[in-house]
């Protein structure tokens, strides 16, 4: 039976909303620290410039910010299932591995949808109708 005399009270209303997002400015410091975010917040303000310079529309901007949002909530859960495996099985195992790489295969998945979205926008804004 585990023992709840030390856990901390539940904080409510305001008070929950500030503490909310306190550990929401920690995660992403955290999700900061790794490699492949920080390139993707590059890829982020590239595409945002490549559909400045090709004139794109209000709705390629919205596709682009859901998507990329999309990607940071993916990469942060993905970093998390790497810090949990890494927490509890540091030794080799093929669950570890598994887990790291079906988060890894989501996060590619989505990148993939965001290179689609490129190209897709790219192509009308570049081609001239036929």
């Amino acid at each position: 039976m585990m023992d709840h005399r030390n856990n901390p009270p539940k904080v409510r209303g305001w008070r929950h909303l500030l503490a909310a997002q306190s550990y929401s400015i920690s995660g992403f410091r955290r999700l900061l620290r790794e490699t492949a975010f920080r390139h993707e917040v590059l890829a982020f303000l590239g595409s945002l410039l490549l559909f400045a310079l090709i004139g794109a529309e209000l709705q390629d901007y919205v596709a682009l910010i859901i998507l990329f949002c999309i990607v940071c909530a993916v990469e942060a859960i993905n970093t998390a299932i790497e810090e949990i495996i890494d927490r509890i099985s540091p030794e080799l195992s093929a669950t570890g591995r598994h887990a790291k790489d079906l988060g890894s295969f989501a996060v590619f998945c989505l990148l993939v949808a965001w290179a689609a979205l490129t190209a897709y926008v790219g192509y009308r804004h570049l081609l001239p109708p036929s």
